[in-house]
């Protein structure tokens, strides 16, 4: 929320109409955390027209042609470009996100439906320090995120390394990525924007978010008032003195803490978060039992017999929950588990900001430390803060 130094000091006379002026941008400052429809007086009404028209188009090859296998070599640099007017949409690796999504259990069709519908797109706007612009499909089962050129390159280049994993651990808390693609408007710059599914869906009973980095330096957000509608997402300090309490899912959930983070350990990332929510059980929900599945595809349909190249996986039993994948519940709480933002290699410059932060925060921990300690210490906070 704005603080008071954010607005000048009544002047000792005020026409009435200054005075609406000045009560309505303050309620647009303290409504500035949340989710908007994008609507038709929206200033990004016309670019999210734009991406839905695209994807329509992009999506039904995809409906009409599924991926008869999974993705190899040049599955994983095919580019596909349909122009439109006005603007031009271009699809990367559609077959291997394609094959990727089915893989999931998610319908083609019911994607693109999610995606392209008439219902206008969500803003969510956060408090947190990302450039980036954020919507969610009408129905919040999925995010659009826009990124920058290198970031898009990024997530391409590791898409072999990132789907291998996942095939290798189907239950993993890395965040699922389903397709990226770019969007260019006449005589306009380029667009790149990603899109993924969101971990904090179906969020109608979610009660508190965290964005958990395992640190201390501006790590904590100011809550609001009990009632507010605004959305904020809470980070470490924030969640001191609290614990996950999971039961007999915690062994599992450290063990894949592990297997991620060293995962993202070997792409020489960091400045990832631990994404968590956190919603009462109903009585009729708590000791409810899963499926012990070996494969995401049937995630919530049930198990198949072990398969002797599938014993290595760190398996679970999933709720019978939508989402399943980043949902865990333990004695009386569903938590919304996920690990995001992927995208921050160390490179010579987060090296020097390593050194600089040193110096100006003797003592404290912070976000910028090498991809191996910033693992461990992840999993430590993990560790440290479940029961």
């Amino acid at each position: 929320p704005p603080s008071s130094h954010d607005f000048p000091a009544w002047p000792s006379r005020r026409t009435r109409t200054e005075r609406r002026r000045f009560l309505w941008r303050l309620q647009q400052k303290w409504k500035l955390l949340g989710l908007f429809e994008i609507g038709q007086d929206h200033e990004l009404y016309g670019l999210t027209c734009m991406m839905k028209q695209g994807l329509r188009d992009a999506l039904q090859v995809s409906v009409d042609l599924p991926p008869p296998k999974p993705p190899s070599g040049a599955d994983f640099t095919d580019v596909l470009t349909q122009p439109h007017q006005g603007f031009e949409l271009r699809t990367f690796s559609g077959s291997a996100f394609a094959y990727f999504r089915h893989s999931l259990g998610l319908a083609e069709k019911d994607y693109q439906h999610s995606l392209t519908s008439g219902a206008c797109y969500l803003q969510f706007i956060s408090n947190s320090k990302s450039k980036a612009s954020f919507f969610l499909s009408n129905d919040k089962r999925f995010f659009l995120k826009t990124q920058d050129k290198r970031e898009a390159r990024f997530l391409l280049q590791l898409l072999p390394r990132y789907l291998q994993h996942l095939h290798r651990y189907p239950h993993s808390l890395l965040v699922k990525f389903l397709g990226v693609h770019s969007l260019q408007v006449a005589q306009g710059k380029k667009q790149y924007f990603i899109i993924m599914q969101s971990v904090f869906y179906p969020d109608e009973r979610i009660t508190d978010r965290y964005d958990i980095k395992g640190c201390q330096v501006s790590r904590w957000t100011e809550p609001m008032p009990e009632g507010s509608p605004v959305i904020v997402v809470l980070k470490d300090l924030n969640f001191e003195g609290s614990v996950l309490r999971l039961g007999s899912q915690r062994a599992w959930l450290l063990r894949q803490m592990e297997l991620d983070t060293a995962f993202l350990k070997d792409l020489n990332v960091l400045d990832y978060s631990l994404l968590l929510a956190t919603q009462l059980l109903h009585e009729d929900e708590k000791g409810g039992g899963g499926h012990l599945v070996l494969r995401t595809a049937r995630s919530i349909q049930g198990a198949g017999s072990p398969h002797p190249d599938l014993l290595a996986q760190n398996r679970r039993l999933l709720p019978d929950a939508r989402n399943a994948l980043h949902v865990l519940d333990g004695p009386d709480q569903r938590y919304f588990v996920g690990l995001i933002d992927l995208f921050t290699v160390y490179s010579f410059r987060k090296r020097l900001e390593h050194l600089w932060k040193c110096l100006r925060y003797p003592g404290q921990t912070f976000s910028t430390v090498s991809p191996g300690r910033y693992a461990r210490r992840l999993c430590r906070w993990a560790e440290t803060h479940s029961v």
